[in-house]
């Protein structure tokens, strides 16, 4: 059976219930009774002392006779309820309030000295009494020599009485402490484990997959604070397990489109479909097909290097403008062709980074192509680097026909494309925006889009500032 946390708090509650009437039961019995025969006793020996002084010495130096001081003596012992004896240096019992048969009686073994430090004995007192009684004596001094003693006895019963007293106010004032212990008992489920219960069944189901499982836990302290981490991390889940799905049936789309293209031109000319004569042709489609899934192949490799946090950068001064001079190169042919012109404004004639200047070539590719593919025909593309303290911020902007509102915060997604039909179009992967956001943050800058849907967009990135080289 498995044990929880609340069946083990439980068990610890009754455990410590029982334990605590034991030890008041055994321990504080025994410690009150021998803390209440002590004091009893002491308060006895003050006594037995004072009769000593007073009327011992007054015995025997003759100023009282004997049936006199016995009738002091019986005075004292009615009123605190003692039964007091004179004897003499031998123990020879000449008076006890008590019982008259036992004057003449010499105590056995009679040892004043016996007690020791204690000054008290509980016992039958040499067997003189048929149960135990508290006994305490006190020597009657004369000159030079002990005349006699001064013995008391007192009942142990009212000791008795006033431990089983004081036990009981023990017993209440226990069962009142188990009770308030049992509302802590009732407070701690309520408020501790079944939250716990809650948080541990939402866990449960989100570790068999169920990430829509929905709890609640009210309140503001720390429980509440694990339930709505919990919840978080949930969502995050869900998120991340819609994202692999939608990652996995793009990623499928994007390979088996050109794989079906590759697969039925090959067959065809097989078959004998196509002719010799036209086979040139569509080899030449089978290659550029080819080269979309090594493109593809490629950029999720290289976005995967990213996501693993652990990219090295090559960082080197160079400068930003012929960086984009040289990637705008390989854009002439198609630029040419769709008469796109490019509106080049730099601050400095020689702007210095510090960066990885392959990646960001890549991300200027990518940025520059994206807004190439995206302009109508007959337009422009501007293109600032400005100078801010220590970043250099560089803007693309093209008047292309823009992107929708509700797709500005997904364009950073991998395979995303705000147009499914132009995309394919376009031959794109929809990862190249991915790569460049996870370059520039492995850079630790900031990469920003501004779009309006019809008029254009405007990607705005930063890099760290360089130093200008001794030849520039």
């Amino acid at each position: 059976m498995k044990k929880t946390i609340y069946t083990k708090f439980a068990i610890a509650y009754v455990i410590f219930a029982i334990l605590g009437f034991l030890t008041v039961a055994l321990l504080t019995s025994d410690w009150t009774y021998k803390h209440l025969a002590k004091e009893k006793a002491s308060d006895l020996y003050k006594e037995a002392n004072l009769i000593a002084n007073q009327y011992g010495s007054e015995y025997y130096t003759g100023k009282l006779t004997l049936p006199e001081i016995k009738k002091q003596l019986q005075a004292i012992g009615t009123f605190i309820d003692v039964d007091i004896w004179l004897t003499d240096a031998k123990g020879v019992i000449k008076c006890d309030t008590d019982n008259y048969q036992r004057i003449g009686v010499v105590i056995p073994d009679f040892d004043p000295a016996s007690t020791g430090v204690s000054q008290y004995q509980i016992g039958t007192y040499h067997d003189m009494f048929a149960e135990d009684v508290l006994s305490v004596s006190a020597p009657i001094a004369g000159m030079f020599d002990i005349n006699g003693y001064i013995i008391i006895h007192s009942s142990l019963a009212s000791i008795e009485a006033t431990r089983d007293r004081l036990l009981d106010i023990s017993y209440i004032t226990l069962l009142v402490f188990i009770f308030l212990s049992l509302i802590f008992l009732v407070v701690f489920t309520l408020f501790v484990y079944k939250p716990f219960k809650t948080i541990t069944k939402a866990a449960d189901a989100y570790a068999s997959g169920d990430f829509k499982y929905k709890f609640s836990v009210p309140g503001h302290d720390e429980i509440a604070a694990l339930a709505a981490t919990l919840k978080y991390m949930a969502h995050e889940l869900d998120k991340a397990n819609d994202y692999q799905k939608k990652f996995i049936a793009n990623i499928s789309h994007d390979f088996r489109s050109p794989l079906t293209s590759i697969k039925g031109y090959l067959e065809a000319m097989l078959d004998g479909t196509i002719p010799p004569e036209l086979q040139e042709k569509y080899l030449h489609i089978v290659i550029h097909e080819t080269e979309r899934l090594s493109k593809l192949t490629n950029d999720i490799l290289t976005l995967n290097s990213y996501g693993n946090k652990g990219t090295y950068l090559e960082i080197t001064n160079f400068d930003i403008n012929a960086a984009i001079k040289d990637v705008l190169n390989t854009f002439e042919g198609t630029c040419n062709k769709r008469k796109i012109s490019f509106d080049l404004t730099f601050s400095a004639k020689v702007q210095p980074v510090q960066a990885d200047n392959g990646k960001i070539q890549q991300v200027l590719y990518n940025l520059i192509d994206n807004a190439v593919k995206f302009s109508n025909n007959n337009s422009f593309i501007r293109i600032n680097v400005t100078d801010q303290n220590n970043k250099v911020m560089i803007s693309i902007k093209d008047s292309g026909i823009g992107i929708p509102k509700d797709s500005l915060s997904k364009i950073w997604d991998r395979f995303y494309k705000t147009d499914l039909s132009r995309g394919k179009d376009k031959k794109g992967t929809g990862l190249g925006l991915s790569i460049t956001k996870e370059i520039i943050q492995a850079h630790n800058e900031n990469i920003n889009v501004v779009s309006t849907e019809g008029v254009g967009t405007e990607f705005i990135f930063t890099l760290p500032k360089g130093k200008l080289s001794q030849t520039s």
